[in-house]
């Protein structure tokens, strides 16, 4: 039951669409048909709203969070919460399973699971971005570092968490990666923001 109740109670809460509950609370409509359809912060972005789409961020890492805290709290595996959070939030069954592309829940999580981890991957993603300015390109290198960060730190069980939600981010960045190896990922700064 360690494993079954945080797996069902991470995916219902990773499954929250808080991008599309945001933008239609606030009067936008679906944000499914702004911009990339995606229902993630960078999408919620595209409506002009700073504060929506910072607000989305938030609220799409902390689900990833406290499915690991409730998951510690009631003495099941936390790890497994985590990553069903984030397989929520990439295939919420709300949404015939078209969901985001989980950085900031992927981010949350690991926060919440191990800090030290979760500052070595934001370390890794703003320098990333500071210095090539791809966005999807950072976040796709820090979830890579982020198992073997994990296991170097004695953590196997939540290296191999990351390992599968790293394995899907990089699945549900197809189309940013064939941007990034055809040279038309736009940067950031520009007009188009490559999607995460």
């Amino acid at each position: 039951m360690d494993i079954i109740l945080p797996a069902i109670i991470g995916y219902l809460l990773g499954a929250i669409p808080f991008g599309l509950v945001i933008t239609k609370m606030a009067g936008l409509g679906d944000i499914r048909a702004v911009g990339s359809g995606n229902i993630g912060a960078t999408n919620v972005l595209r409506t002009g709203r700073k504060d929506l789409a910072l607000a989305t961020l938030l609220l799409d890492g902390g689900k990833g969070a406290i499915a690991v805290f409730i998951a510690v709290t009631l003495g099941w595996r936390p790890e497994i919460a985590g990553a069903a959070a984030f397989l929520g939030h990439c295939f919420p069954v709300w949404l015939k399973f078209k969901g985001g592309k989980g950085v900031a829940t992927f981010m949350g999580t690991l926060f919440a699971l191990h800090f030290i981890a979760g500052i070595f991957a934001g370390a890794i993603w703003l320098s990333v971005a500071f210095i090539l300015r791809y966005s999807s390109l950072s976040a796709l290198i820090a979830a890579a570092a982020t198992p073997f960060v994990l296991f170097a730190l004695g953590q196997p069980g939540s290296a191999v968490a990351a390992l599968f939600m790293t394995i899907l981010i990089f699945i549900r960045h197809k189309a940013n990666i064939a941007r990034l190896l055809s040279g038309s990922e736009p940067k950031i700064g520009t007009k188009k923001t490559a999607t995460i």
